[in-house]
């Protein structure tokens, strides 16, 4: 009896995280859905800018960016391409383009952050009042920063642009519901955390900042979600990121299967460890300043990527399950099936309002095959993670 005992409240603890996780989710996606305006940040004040774009070996790719960020800038504002360890041609064509350039080589510390601070760094003997970061390989959607600009001078907080990945028309099935999941996790979620006037996290580009903010920041790091640690990093003290829903900045999945294998270990493999990492300390320091701001975001940190949320969920589902039938314990299946039907109408309710154009009904059922596929990935969390930044093979 006491071993039946202490199974049901172990597994009925691990039902109530997952019913947490879920309705965290779902919460997120029901604000997404209530009406708002619209109406840009027409009365923030545009001051003097500076556009950051790290670039590593992004030859194929940096025209397009700069020419989607060129045309938005005012006299005032400048471009910085900052050309890091790169043994192609990013620095030439950028010059080309009309950028500045910084060229950074340093084999021993390299990713985005270190590129981030060399740029940082080139600009304090002249600071612009607002830096905006974009990767090499995005587009900057007409008119967004000028949105960015103008709300991070009205907040003096750090501002995030809605980041989307697209993976095209013709693109295989994973790939669609990668994107689906993305937009869930990048507009959907955001908006929902903004339409309850809560922070955002940072999603790596598309972001601005007081030059105050970012200047003091510890940016040279080589960790590999280096925008998500520094946007729980300023959260803390007392800048948290919040959302611009106006501004969009898209980019686009690779192709090749060394590409995507790489990107998705980063990203899941960089989430996973700054849940461990930072979301207890997040949540303490919430209780102890009494921060709406910072419970909000250890809370939206702790929802784990789609996919291994819902192969969590069905795990324990099966689990109390079977305990239910081996010990009539209802109490952890109640708390089970209550996340599993959080889960499951959190995806169809996202999929109805936002995912029709990306993907069908019948094919997105199919994404626990989908799921499935990634098991190897969340197990290499746990005995082969990734660590180091490595830069995602582009087509």
């Amino acid at each position: 009896m006491a071993v039946v005992t202490v199974t049901a409240f172990l597994l009925g603890t691990i039902a109530l995280l997952a019913l947490l996780g879920t309705t965290v989710l779902f919460v997120e996606i029901i604000a997404a859905l209530t009406r708002h305006d619209t109406a840009g940040p027409q009365e923030g004040e545009r001051r003097p800018a500076a556009v950051l774009m790290p670039a590593h070996n992004e030859s194929t790719v940096i025209a397009m960016a700069i020419r989607s960020v060129l045309p938005q800038l005012a006299v005032n504002d400048r471009l910085v391409v900052i050309a890091d360890n790169c043994s192609d041609n990013t620095a030439a064509i950028a010059v080309q383009e009309g950028a500045e350039v910084v060229v950074r080589t340093d084999v021993a510390r390299r990713g985005k952050g270190y590129a981030l601070d060399a740029g940082v760094r080139y600009l304090e003997s002249k600071p612009p009042e607002v830096i905006l970061i974009v990767d090499a390989d995005c587009h900057v959607s007409p008119g967004a920063v000028d949105h960015l600009l103008r709300l991070c001078c009205k907040t003096c907080r750090p501002v995030q642009a809605i980041y989307l990945m697209q993976a095209g028309s013709a693109a295989r099935l994973n790939m669609r519901i990668a994107e689906f999941a993305w937009l869930v996790k990048n507009k959907v979620r955001p908006e929902g955390l903004n339409r309850l006037g809560l922070p955002c996290q940072l999603t790596g580009t598309g972001m601005a900042f007081p030059w105050g903010c970012l200047s003091k920041a510890m940016l040279a790091t080589g960790h590999i979600v280096e925008d998500l640690k520094l946007g729980l990093e300023l959260a803390r003290a007392g800048s948290a990121p919040v959302l611009c829903p106006q501004a969009l900045v898209t980019s686009h999945f690779p192709t090749s299967a060394d590409g995507i294998k790489s990107q998705r270990t980063r990203w899941e493999h960089g989430h996973l460890s700054v849940i461990l990492s930072d979301a207890p300390r997040l949540f303490l320091d919430g209780l102890r300043r009494r921060s709406a701001d910072l419970l909000a975001l250890g809370l939206d940190l702790c929802v784990p990527p789609t996919a291994l949320l819902a192969l969590l969920v069905a795990a324990i589902w099966t689990s109390c399950a079977v305990l239910f039938h081996l010990t009539a314990a209802a109490w952890p299946l109640a708390l089970a099936s209550l996340a599993a039907l959080l889960m499951a109408a959190s995806v169809l309710i996202c999929w109805r309002a936002y995912g029709r154009p990306i993907i069908t009904l019948g094919a997105l059922l199919l994404g626990v095959v989908y799921a499935l596929w990634k098991i190897p990935l969340y197990l290499r969390f746990l005995v082969a993670r990734q660590v180091h930044w490595v830069r995602s093979k582009r087509d």
